[in-house]
Formats: structure tokens, C-alpha cells, sequence
């Protein structure tokens, strides 16, 4: 069996029924071989960025321990968003399901297919607080997080988010303490 590694994924979407397109997107996560664990973060409501005329999305970042290799991790990623119906039409438009590998432990790589850790992960305070509390939970507090704990505190505030509760699970982001 293969070494057992973590990775964050960011989710988001902002059309149709969003709760329920990332709702199923981590249902499939979770049914994909070589994933064993998917822990997601609190979630919360943002303002698009780019392409303001759009309406707000939901984000939020899973936790995964898997098996599978960046590459691997990938092209599963991209096979559940064309599955929940993403198009990708618009750089920063809206989209039914948008899922980023955003980081797979200490890995860093630049490749045209695949970017460690994401690009844009220190500028985008939709993934910096989800990350934040997921960071904070005891499953992801070991050593192969340390430098990315360590780049938290200099990076955006949370202004523009707005914590969110999805229908019939007030308590949902409340079982963690949070």
C-alpha cells in the first residue's frame, strides 16, 4: 500500500443549488478509491473575485488523507467537476463546482498541469480561514504543516466572508468547536 499523505482542497460554487453541488462533490471525494479520509472546514459565503457580476459563492477546504499522487489527485478533481456539470468558459466566472488542490504536504512543484502549493492560495481569503480552522484541528497538526501554519498570520484578514450554516445544520460548523 502506498504512504498515506494529507492535501487541502478548496471548494466553491455559486450557481444552482450551491450547498448541494459541494455537497455532492465531497460525497464523491469521499467515495474515491485511495481517498480514506475527507475532513471539510467550516463554510463560508464570499464575494467573487475578478468578475464581480456574479452572485456570492460558498468555499470552503477539505482535509484529505489519501494514497493517490498529486497527478492522481488531480485528474480525479477535474473528472468530479465535469460530473457535477463545470464548464470552464470564463477565467474567474461563475461556475457550478470549482475544485482546487490547493496543497499536498510539503510537496512543491510548477508544472503546466499542476502548481504547488496553489498560486494563489496566500491571496484569497476564502481559502486562507477555511485552511485556518482546519489547520487548528488535531488531525492536520503535524510537522509536514508547520511552514504553511507559519505563513498564516501575515496573510489576509477575513473581511468580505461571512460564516454559513448550511439549511437544517446550524450546529454543523459547531461540532469541531468552532
Amino acid at each position: 500500500m502506498s504512504e498515506v499523505r494529507q492535501a487541502f482542497v478548496g471548494v466553491g460554487a455559486n450557481l444552482g443549488d450551491r450547498w448541494a453541488t459541494i455537497s455532492a462533490a465531497l460525497e464523491k471525494l469521499r467515495r474515491t478509491p485511495g481517498v480514506l479520509a475527507v475532513e471539510p472546514s467550516p463554510v463560508f459565503e464570499s464575494e467573487p473575485v475578478g468578475i464581480l457580476d456574479q452572485p456570492p459563492f460558498l468555499n470552503l477546504v477539505a482535509g484529505l488523507e489519501t494514497t493517490l499522487s498529486p497527478e492522481a489527485l488531480l485528474r480525479r478533481l477535474l473528472e468530479i467537476e465535469r460530473a457535477l456539470g463545470r464548464e470552464r468558459l470564463v477565467r474567474w466566472g461563475p461556475r457550478t463546482i470549482d475544485l482546487d488542490l490547493l496543497a499536498y504536504e510539503d510537496e512543491t512543484r510548477a508544472t503546466p498541469e499542476l502548481e504547488l502549493p496553489h498560486p494563489r492560495l496566500w491571496e484569497r481569503t476564502f481559502v486562507v480561514e477555511p485552511l485556518r480552522a482546519l489547520l487548528a484541528r488535531p488531525r492536520f497538526a503535524a510537522p509536514r504543516w508547520a511552514e504553511l501554519r507559519a505563513r498564516l498570520p501575515a496573510l489576509p484578514d477575513e473581511r468580505g466572508l461571512r460564516r454559513w450554516a448550511p439549511p437544517g445544520a446550524e450546529s454543523a460548523n459547531s461540532e469541531t468547536g468552532e
